[in-house]
């Protein structure tokens, strides 16, 4: 159990058990709604290192928070990552270590994330059609991720999920692909909401639907919405009698979305960002050295949450200083 002392408490009484660690901000996919002309790298320090990402997950385990969401960019492409995800393993505190994965690595180190201690596994596939998945992300690698995501499966993860941004067009032909896919398969499949960032309002205009027109169709194929865990994402999940896996939204534009925020984001340069779509953020890096009390690193992210607000700007049309999600972790 986590020490008493200070706890992740904002000033809305929200109490946060849930944080997304951004390793890195290099992503080796071009996916037209956030980095369509690649990555391109951007002044300033250099990503957290192991030892401080280790120092860090320990300071946000004494608060109380008991979840890991390793993101990026693509955090696997870190030399380091399966020691990454061995050292907050490592952890008494920590009980769930998760990634969120473009899939690239998936298939050929799988099995060594399992081994090193991570717990879930989601997936970022955009379609299930070989084509438009490379439209989207610039490569022709969906059959590798499947492949992998089928390993995935058999490697004993608590949860594998995947995750599919909602864009206008042909939903309802993915909707019914993923639905088939889960029949037979214990695995969730969640459609984002896409966002507006800093380089996508082109994009945005023209590809955001909302989610409502997922729960039409949830509703019109006999899907029910699912009570969602304590320390879960902000996903709502529907289950079907006749299928073993589950469907599911998030729906970021929906009226209260944030009442319930239950995590916190670090940007891979070492910044507590207090909402994904705010501005600046609590640079913790001076308090990652060894040579700096654990308490004062505690005390640090425990006093900055008074500034967090209540719920994110986007509806009128606000998205902070966000270029895009590969920038802070999404």
């Amino acid at each position: 159990m986590a020490a008493s002392g200070p706890q992740a408490i904002d000033g809305f009484g929200r109490r946060f058990r849930y944080l997304r660690l951004s390793v890195t901000e290099v992503c080796n996919f071009r996916c037209d709604y956030c980095l369509p002309n690649g990555y391109r790298k951007t002044p300033g320090a250099s990503f957290l290192t192991l030892m401080e990402v280790r120092r860090l997950t320990q300071a946000f385990a004494r608060l109380g928070l008991t979840k890991i969401r390793l993101t990026g960019g693509e955090p696997t492409v870190r030399r380091d990552f399966t020691e990454i995800v061995a050292a907050i393993a490592a952890q008494e505190e920590i009980r769930k270590v998760a990634v969120t994965t473009n899939g690239w690595n998936l298939e050929k180190c799988v099995q060594d994330w399992r081994d090193a201690g991570l717990t879930h596994l989601n997936v970022s596939v955009d379609s299930l059609d070989r084509d438009v998945f490379q439209r989207i992300t610039g490569h022709d690698r969906l059959p590798a991720v499947l492949r992998g995501l089928d390993l995935a499966m058999e490697a004993g993860f608590q949860s594998v999920k995947v995750n599919a941004v909602l864009l206008r067009g042909s939903i309802e032909q993915e909707l019914e692909r993923w639905a088939d896919h889960v029949a037979d398969r214990a695995l969730s499949v969640r459609f984002i909401e896409l966002m507006r960032t800093g380089d996508n309002a082109d994009y945005f205009a023209r590809n955001h639907i909302g989610g409502q027109v997922v729960r039409d169709w949830l509703a019109q194929h006999g899907w029910t919405p699912r009570i969602r865990e304590a320390d879960a994402g902000p996903a709502t999940e529907y289950v079907s009698p006749d299928h073993r896996g589950l469907i599911g939204l998030i729906a970021p534009y929906d009226a209260g979305f944030c009442d319930g925020c239950n995590r916190l984001r670090v940007t891979a340069r070492g910044k507590l960002r207090l909402c994904l779509f705010g501005e600046g953020g609590v640079d913790l890096r001076p308090y990652l050295s060894e040579e700096v009390e654990m308490d004062a690193l505690v005390e640090q992210v425990a006093s900055a949450l008074g500034a967090k607000p209540r719920a994110h700007a986007l509806h009128q049309g606000n998205f902070g200083d966000t270029p895009n999600l590969a920038a802070f972790g999404g």
